[in-house]
């Protein structure tokens, strides 16, 4: 079977799949049961992982990895302010809980900083153990947690193989599942494990970029954008209080 996607269109499916999950959130607020928002919800679980699997081919690619690495951090930072608003969440980390503190944005930026330490830096292994174990600690507040970083570093370590990426990544998907399901909410937890549902999809990837090179900077733009928009939306139907929990 010819594969027909490139990267323009898998980033394009992740868009699409994030306005539907966030439109959840606004919709049916703090994960209920309703058959609606579980379907909603199951859809956006594409996101996460062709955003993973995009920045395991970013950061092979990338011909200059301090901009990289700086664009990231920039787009972080930006999207945790528009993370904040959109869901109601105080802006200044810890002021209202240990978790969803900032956005994913945050892990992925420290992914990329996770792939240096282990595949460029040239250090010993302890030190890589260290400056994981570091990147954990300071990820673990964001959405998706620190399972983000581990995620793409186990799918980095199994580039050009898309079954045992696929297993890595669910590997610590289900940890998260896990730990959702019991600390935070069964049904998110649950939900969690459609992840798998990528895997199809990421099949159809043929290696190309695609001929519409504004695409990267539509996501950098569209992220914190549609979650501005969802901010508005949040204080006009509800006013000032969180959409998630």
């Amino acid at each position: 079977m010819k594969q027909k996607l490139n990267a323009n269109h898998l980033k394009l499916i992740a868009i699409i799949a994030m306005t539907i999950d966030h439109a959840a959130d606004l919709i049916f607020p703090g994960f209920p049961s309703h058959p609606v928002a579980l379907v909603l919800h199951t859809v956006g679980r594409l996101t996460a992982p062709i955003m993973w699997f995009f920045v395991c081919e970013g950061f092979h690619y990338t011909r200059n990895l301090p901009n990289y690495l700086l664009r990231m951090g920039i787009f972080a930072v930006v999207s945790h302010f528009a993370y904040c608003f959109a869901f109601g969440i105080e802006y200044l980390p810890f002021s209202d809980g240990i978790l969803n503190q900032t956005s994913v944005m945050w892990p992925l930026f420290w992914a990329v900083v996770a792939l240096w330490a282990l595949n460029r830096a040239q250090l010993k292994d302890w030190q890589q153990w260290g400056f994981l174990i570091l990147i954990n600690l300071i990820t673990f507040p964001a959405d998706w947690s620190s399972i983000a970083v581990m995620a793409i570093v186990f799918m980095y370590s199994h580039r050009g193989d898309l079954k045992k990426q696929t297993l890595a990544m669910m590997f610590w998907v289900c940890v998260y599942a896990v730990v959702s399901y019991f600390c935070v909410n069964r049904i998110y937890g649950l939900l969690q494990l459609g992840v798998i549902l990528v895997y199809p999809v990421l099949r159809q990837y043929n290696g190309e970029k695609g001929k519409a090179s504004w695409m990267k900077w539509f996501f950098y733009l569209y992220y914190p954008a549609h979650l501005i928009l969802v901010g508005i939306l949040r204080l006009a139907l509800y006013g000032d209080i969180p959409l998630l929990f």
